[in-house]
């Protein structure tokens, strides 16, 4: 059963219980791989293929025909819920991109920004337990509309070396015709390095398990590749006044922690009354969940339902815990929203569950887990793209900058940098 804890001044993180990752070392293991996949290429990949995913391929690539087949086998309603959930995405990020900027004054001087797309870029989508069609619409589209050159989508294959047809069938939505069947530590190597049948990308974006996570890890660290922010377990946080019905808030509470034994959902409120309600009604609704024995391990185990004096402490203990998901139960959200600081994705009011957000709404539903909402943002269409700068003087700016330029350089001991101001200025006298 859910723990209620009531606040009165103790330090917010002996409130509530944020699980953790597996934290055992598997970087020799996963350096092994690295290194095969790195010299053996497509011989490599095919073997842990086999060893991991029990998948004896032929060819690590899905070809257009099967694409096509996969999306024709799929529920036709289920086409048009992803459609319209791709509309939504395509939608909200849109708004998301910029533009350069150029700054050309009256001395001489111009200088400018450029927002470049990266041009290649890597979406892993992971299998096992679950499949996510709706994470490769949410990676997809965002890079689409940077204008990545090239997208690849890599998913480990089923047994019988096939992708789910769901996931091609979303990738044929999001317009990703480039997909690879490889999963793990593989996969990473095969992108980060490239193959005889995998080009190598600037950056791999995605979650994965650790053997994933670590070889990304690895490979950024070399600079084989870019990746994205490390994701950690799904969380939830709901911060409700006692209006709020309480079969909705556990019904939120219960669907974040489906997701994972190691997944956190937490309830903050000023009613007592509400959080009992709230306790006894996860109970009559867990086990009637497919996903009861985990959600039942993450409710017991990383729930919390925090009694706090009033929801402007609750604000404050929000932005403390930088929650994934913050839902804001109260009659005015937008009132609440300015005291919100810290969280990945928030959703207003009491009709505006999270799962809008995981599906259908259009925000990404790839966002800062594990607190680091305080400095980090969801996926975007800001995590394909680059900035570059451009400077031009003329002779007169240069003349006029100079002196400075060079005063500084000497000030740091480069003789040589000031030298390369002073040659030219030297030059015009």
């Amino acid at each position: 059963m859910i723990q209620i804890v009531k606040y009165s001044g103790q330090p917010v993180d002996t409130l509530f219980n944020r699980a953790s990752e597996p934290t055992r070392d598997v970087t020799a293991v996963v350096q092994a791989i690295l290194d095969d996949v790195k010299q053996n290429g497509d011989e490599a990949a095919l073997r842990y293929t086999e060893k991991f995913d029990g998948a004896k391929l032929t060819s690590l690539t899905v070809t257009t025909q099967e694409i096509e087949d996969a999306f024709k086998r799929v529920d036709p309603a289920l086409i048009q819920t992803m459609t319209r959930a791709g509309e939504n995405i395509a939608r909200y990020h849109a708004m998301q991109k910029r533009e350069g900027f150029i700054d050309a004054r009256e001395d001489g001087v111009v200088l400018g920004q450029r927002i470049l797309p990266l041009q290649s870029v890597a979406l892993y989508i992971p299998g096992g337990t679950a499949r996510y069609p709706s994470s490769a619409l949410m990676a997809a589209i965002p890079a689409k509309i940077a204008g990545v050159e090239r997208i690849v989508m890599a998913t480990p294959p089923e047994v019988d070396g096939n992708v789910p047809d769901v996931i091609l069938a979303a990738a044929k939505i999001a317009g990703i015709t480039d997909i690879v069947k490889l999963g793990g530590a593989q996969a990473v190597a095969a992108l980060a390095y490239g193959t005889q049948s995998v080009s190598r990308v600037d950056k791999i974006v995605g979650p994965g398990n650790i053997y994933v996570t670590t070889a990304k890890q690895l490979c950024a660290a070399k600079g084989a590749v870019a990746i994205d922010t490390i994701a950690g377990p799904s969380e939830i946080l709901v911060l409700s006044d006692a209006a709020t019905n309480p079969a909705f808030i556990a019904a939120d509470l219960l669907g974040q922690a489906e997701h994972d034994v190691l997944a956190a959902s937490w309830l903050v409120t000023d009613s007592p009354e509400l959080a009992k309600a709230v306790q006894a009604e996860l109970e009559v609704q867990l086990p009637a969940l497919a996903r009861r024995d985990i959600a039942r391990a993450s409710i017991d185990n990383n729930g919390r339902i925090i009694l706090v004096p009033d929801l402007k402490t609750g604000c404050e203990i929000a932005n403390w815990i930088a929650p994934e998901h913050l839902e804001l139960c109260v009659d005015d959200p937008f009132a609440m929203l300015p005291l919100i600081r810290n969280a990945g994705s928030v959703f207003m009011g009491r009709w505006c569950p999270e799962t809008l957000g995981d599906y259908l709404a259009g925000p990404n539903h790839t966002l800062p887990t594990s607190g680091v909402a305080r400095f980090a943002s969801p996926l975007g269409v800001d995590d394909f793209c680059k900035r570059s700068s451009y400077l031009y003087y003329t002779r007169e700016a240069l003349l006029n900058a100079g002196a400075d330029a060079q005063r500084f350089a000497m000030s740091e001991g480069f003789t040589a940098h000031a030298r390369a101001v002073g040659i030219r200025t030297e030059e015009t006298k």
